[in-house]
């Protein structure tokens, strides 16, 4: 038998391929042009500085969101990526020169606060001005009333120092990260410096509000009252009701300081407290003498905890009073990471503003422990834009730059609820659905969407946000919870491939794709016609 022969034909013209983020890139420039956010920024955020060459500080963002959209590990490789095509992407934003990474380097380095808080208030009026969803959602308590969580944390990012000889006939040592670092703590993260920032988070459109970061640990007091006058300008542009609105906060923020920070401006709070010294209280003693009004136990880790409600417990002598919840268990083997130890039990401490009998022991403790979605968050970040990753060796170059991660973010969230979902298919088919509801339906989803059941039992707080899907419509994916994004990142799975490409403003073709995993790697049709 002949072997059949192979010809291989080469050229010495080079013919990279297109990068995978260039089309989201593409849909991102298209929708700022056309919702003027680019010219805002070119016209309000002014920064004058010289050895700039041509460009303008619009050339310097167009390429940080540019950076923040393609999930390129580093800005190095992003360029190198970008460069057969840097005209091209520059054309997007109505631009027509790529900043070399040297100058973006520089132009982070000389940006000033002032320049930061104009970008700041921009991204935070943005917020506010565009309503991706139509209502800000919320957790129903027992007796219907809503509220708006919102999570205020710290992330860090830890930077790698290697020694260096000190003695005395060597100049003092210099560091690049000695603006933006500081030693602090790590947490898991290797280094010797750290950088901390401050996030707040709105937990059920998965919004980013701010950014506030610092070096080394922060000053956490001060970002945190920041981040209340965010949180409470947010409620008053839509008209909630402060009291409504429940900051959530860690141990970090547990002494009495920070809690009456939040409690003076009106807004709810939950949080665990280490201020253990209420234990001593005689309310406290009498209460932990009783029988435990619930006996929680944890459905992963299957610790069981013996709950104590105590309603109106003084922060300090003359402070304000809040519902303490005690949580007490056995000691185990091993020390406890939280709480303390009083004679063989484990004590932790939980404070909020919620009432009962709207909220019981047990939802108090389920919503606090149902923190851990902020961290969920947090991963997807990491994942799609590791916002935390040094754009820079100054502050303000720094946080200039998170800024524009955290805006992409919100206007990658936005896309999936707007763009995907196209009103003129899911519009009809919603109202046909609601139709045909009958009333006990209807009543057994707003049971759905609260905390309580009719047995008086509590739903898990994973079930208190639901969503409506449509199974029968080829476009039911789009109705997807807010944790989803379509922000795609290289040759990460999409979870947007059922959908094809959706996006309104974007020049593409909607086509059904159902055998592919992903819209860029989709298997080809089969012939059947042999």
């Amino acid at each position: 038998m002949t072997e059949a022969s192979v010809t291989i034909q080469i050229t010495p013209t080079s013919l990279p391929s297109i990068p995978t983020f260039m089309g989201e890139v593409t849909t991102f420039a298209q929708v700022l042009t056309h919702t003027g956010v680019l010219k805002t920024i070119q016209e309000q955020v002014r920064f004058a500085r010289a050895r700039f060459d041509t460009y303008d500080l619009i050339d310097f963002v167009a390429v940080l969101i540019g950076y923040a959209v393609s999930g390129e590990p580093t800005l190095k490789a992003f360029y190198e990526r970008l460069a057969p095509f840097a005209e091209s992407f520059m054309a997007l934003f109505g631009r027509n020169q790529l900043p070399h990474r040297s100058t973006l380097s520089r132009f982070l380095a000389a940006l000033d606060q002032a320049s930061v808080e104009a970008l700041r208030t921009l991204f935070q009026r943005d917020l506010l001005a565009r309503k991706p969803f139509a209502s800000p959602r919320g957790l129903f308590d027992r007796t219907e009333g809503q509220w708006i969580v919102m999570d205020v944390d710290g992330t860090r990012q830890a930077a790698r120092q290697r020694a260096l000889p000190q003695t005395e006939d060597l100049p003092a040592p210099h560091r690049r990260f000695d603006q933006v670092c500081a030693p602090g703590y790590q947490g898991r993260k290797r280094g010797e410096v750290v950088r901390t920032r401050t996030v707040v988070l709105q937990a059920h459109t998965h919004q980013f509000l701010g950014t506030f970061g610092g070096s080394g640990n922060g000053d956490y007091r001060s970002e945190l009252r920041r981040a209340i006058q965010v949180i409470t300008t947010y409620a008053t542009h839509l008209r909630l009701p402060t009291a409504s609105i429940l900051v959530r906060l860690d141990g970090l923020y547990g002494d009495a300081a920070p809690l009456l920070d939040v409690l003076s401006a009106d807004l709810g709070v939950i949080a665990r407290s280490r201020a253990y010294h209420l234990l001593d209280l005689e309310m406290v003693k009498q209460t932990l003498a009783r029988t435990p009004v619930h006996v929680s136990a944890h459905p992963e880790s299957g610790m069981t905890r013996a709950l104590y409600d105590c309603p109106a417990v003084p922060l300090t002598p003359t402070g304000k009073e809040v519902r303490l919840v005690v949580a007490t268990h056995p000691v185990t083997t091993s020390s406890s990471p939280v709480g303390v130890e009083r004679d063989g039990t484990v004590y932790e401490l939980f404070v909020s503003t919620l009432p009962s009998p709207a909220f019981t022991a047990s939802d108090v403790l389920d919503l606090y422990l149902h923190r851990g979605s902020f961290e969920t968050v947090l991963a997807d970040e990491d994942v799609e834009q590791n916002a935390d990753r040094w754009y820079s060796h100054t502050p303000c170059g720094q946080e200039f730059s998170q800024i524009l991660a955290q805006w992409a973010w919100n206007w990658g969230n936005s896309f999936l609820q707007q763009s995907c979902a196209r009103p003129n298919l899911l519009q009809p088919l919603r109202r046909n659905l609601l139709r045909k509801k009958s009333l006990h339906r209807q009543i057994r989803l707003r049971r759905r969407s609260s905390m309580a059941l009719p047995n008086g039992l509590a739903l898990r707080l994973q079930e208190a946000f639901p969503v409506l899907r449509f199974p029968r419509s080829l476009m039911a994916h789009c109705a997807a919870l807010p944790t989803t994004r379509c922000i795609l990142k290289n040759d990460a799975q999409s979870v947007m491939a059922p959908c094809g490409s959706c996006m309104r403003h974007a020049s593409a073709i909607a086509v059904p794709v159902l055998c592919g995993h992903s819209v860029k790697r989709a298997a080809p049709r089969s012939n059947h016609a042999g």
